[in-house]
């Protein structure tokens, strides 16, 4: 006879789960009991959110699903946000919590919470298991829609009676059987054809490159793609980093905080490929400005985001990686070398913006030096604000990558994605940026880096403000500063200090460069808090 927790384990371990992120409760204790029997490493987090961003940082970092759980009630809710996150980013988690008593449900027990329910918009799929005999199905259902088609968070609740009723045997599906659900890899040679076509007759064509290429793996079929075609490529906040930022290929980060000249390559093509983007707001504030000068190819897993946001002449339903490997077999390449000269013109004539000062600590051109100083294949985390943006248009990712909440725009991210990126991949450099607001949000994941030896770097841009927020008070409100300055924060170095861990204050960006480096140098985690004055824009 076999428990449906000691399932539940068996489950991980048939999927090759090597470790986990959570924060028990009394109804899942069955399922941790078990768990603590395994090999599977799991990561004691200080708040249910975290597990989830954690499991996220790990998730992108390592190619494979991230796995966080959670009790029933509240801990099931704390997790919600955290779903909520990735969910908006593609990014496959597993969620397991655990539920009371499935006889209970619908009664209003203690910590009681229908979390299948409240997540229904923001999860790929769900289930609620009140039959130990479903659980190897369910999980191999969870894990192969988690990571097929266009990724996405999955949440398996638990019923604690159904951890602990046993069953005569444990039998894993060797393959999931899901009706309905088949995603589309291969995208239609035709339609490949079309779009072949209208990149020979454009005069002005550009690449966009979203977060799906990233999260596809087509790093290599994305460069290939552009080198054999000779086009330049702008990104989205999520696509940057596959193209080596330096490279003249790679013009710009596109979007409302990105580069200026990468929007006006924008304006003027007359033909935009969008590889594996949504086309969200922040990226395309008037998506009928485009369609009215420019043919649109759209290369998607997702055939519910072709055309939800941007009219499309050639949609191409399909894995990118397959599409964009079949592009770059087949393109020709481009002969529009005065259109190649305009947009490289564009980009050498900009001016990168802050000064190094000596007074406070210039964000923008210390991103700059560090970017500079950090390895090749190092993993930068940004936050969400002004440290995002800041990060986002001054970093410079060369074979590494750059992790933030794109979509949502989740504060206290960086922080526990981080430490998940740096347990997936602990021979990387870690490092990780926030604002002093949005620290405060996840600050107490230091408990976690501390427990878990994770060395992670993280710098504190602390200006005293809610940033972004009270930029916009600037523009909108009459520089109305509205529960946006931050009164009664600790101090910083002394916290952070008090968890063994060595921190450092600077005021100028001579300081924070000196120990920049020997932060880098460092092998145990830093944290480096600077100095910003208040008045510093986001771009």
């Amino acid at each position: 006879m076999i428990s449906g927790a000691e399932m539940m384990v068996k489950c991980l371990q048939e999927e090759g789960v090597q470790m986990t992120f959570g924060y028990p409760g009394a109804v899942i204790c069955p399922f941790y009991d078990y768990l603590s029997q395994s090999e599977i490493r799991h990561v004691l987090v200080r708040s249910e959110q975290n597990a989830a961003h954690e499991a996220s940082g790990y998730a992108r970092t390592s190619g494979k699903a991230g796995v966080c759980i959670a009790t029933s009630g509240p801990g099931a809710t704390n997790l919600i946000t955290g779903l909520a996150t990735a969910y908006m980013d593609s990014i496959p988690l597993i969620a397991i919590t655990g539920q009371v008593n499935s006889e209970l449900l619908g009664r209003d027990v203690f910590q009681e919470a229908d979390v299948t329910g409240a997540c229904e918009s923001f999860t790929k799929h769900s289930y609620l298991v009140k039959n130990t005999e479903d659980i190897p199905r369910v999980f191999k259902e969870a894990f192969h829609i988690a990571t097929t088609g266009r990724p996405g968070p999955v949440l398996i609740d638990v019923p604690v009676d159904t951890q602990n009723r046993k069953v005569k045997e444990f039998i894993y599906p060797d393959k999931p059987r899901i009706l309905g659900y088949k995603p589309r890899t291969q995208g239609h040679a035709i339609q490949i054809k079309k779009a072949l076509e209208a990149i020979a007759a454009a005069k002005r064509p550009v690449i966009c490159c979203g977060g799906g290429v990233v999260l596809a793996g087509a790093r290599e079929e994305m460069v290939a793609f552009a080198q054999n075609s000779g086009l330049p490529v702008v990104s989205t906040m999520m696509g940057f980093g596959v193209i080596p930022m330096d490279s003249n290929l790679y013009i710009g980060m596109i979007g409302s905080h990105g580069k200026p000249f990468a929007n006006r390559v924008m304006n003027e093509s007359d033909l935009i490929i969008l590889c594996g983007a949504r086309v969200g707001d922040r990226a395309v504030s008037a998506p009928s400005l485009l369609e009215a000068h420019a043919k649109i190819i759209h290369i998607d897993i997702d055939p519910a985001e072709i055309g939800k946001n941007l009219s499309v002449d050639v949609p191409i339903v399909g894995d990118i990686k397959k599409v964009l490997a079949e592009l770059a077999a087949q393109v020709q390449k481009t002969s529009c070398d005065e259109w190649i000269s305009t947009v490289l013109e564009y980009k050498n004539s900009y001016i990168p913006r802050g000064e190094p000062r000596d007074d406070f600590v210039e964000p923008r051109a210390f991103v700059r030096d560090l970017s500079a100083m950090m390895e090749e294949e190092a993993i930068l985390t940004a936050d969400v604000g002004q440290n995002q943006i800041w990060a986002a248009n001054n970093f410079n990712v060369k074979e590494g990558r750059f992790l933030t909440s794109g979509g949502m725009g989740t504060m206290g991210y960086a922080l526990p994605a981080a430490i998940g990126a740096k347990l997936a991949k602990p021979h990387r450099q870690v490092v990780a940026i926030c604002g002093d607001g949005s620290f405060q949000m996840s600050m107490c994941e230091l408990a976690t880096l501390c427990q878990e030896q994770a060395n992670v770097k993280l710098i504190v841009f602390c200006n005293g403000r809610l940033g972004m927020v009270s930029e916009i008070q600037d523009r909108l409100y009459g520089g109305r500063h509205t529960a946006t300055v931050l009164q009664g924060d600790p101090d910083f170095v002394q916290l952070v200090r008090a968890y063994g861990i060595r921190a450092e204050r600077v005021h100028s960006n001579a300081q924070a460069k000196e120990l920049a480096k020997e932060m880098l140098a460092s092998d145990k985690p830093f944290v480096l808090v600077c100095e910003v004055d208040p008045a510093t824009p986001s771009i």
